[in-house]
């Protein structure tokens, strides 16, 4: 796969990806901690805040590696 393509197919992955993330962890927020204290949500967007790079990560590291010759 060409370099550019998979880059253009990586970008779009990366936005849907945080988008999604977003509205799940919101979502998830929302329903779970709503009678929550002030730290235990700072607890959890903390955590949550951080741990959409791990996918990310793995979409980079796809997007970037070298084109193989044939």
């Amino acid at each position: 796969m060409p370099l550019r393509l998979r880059k253009l197919i990586g970008t779009f992955l990366l936005v849907a990806l945080v988008i999604l993330y977003a509205l799940i962890a919101t979502t998830v927020a929302s329903y779970r901690l709503a009678e929550s204290p002030w730290w235990i949500h700072l607890l959890y967007f903390l955590f949550t805040g951080l741990l959409w790079i791990v996918p990310a990560m793995f979409i980079i590291r796809w997007m970037e590696k070298p084109v193989q010759s044939k």
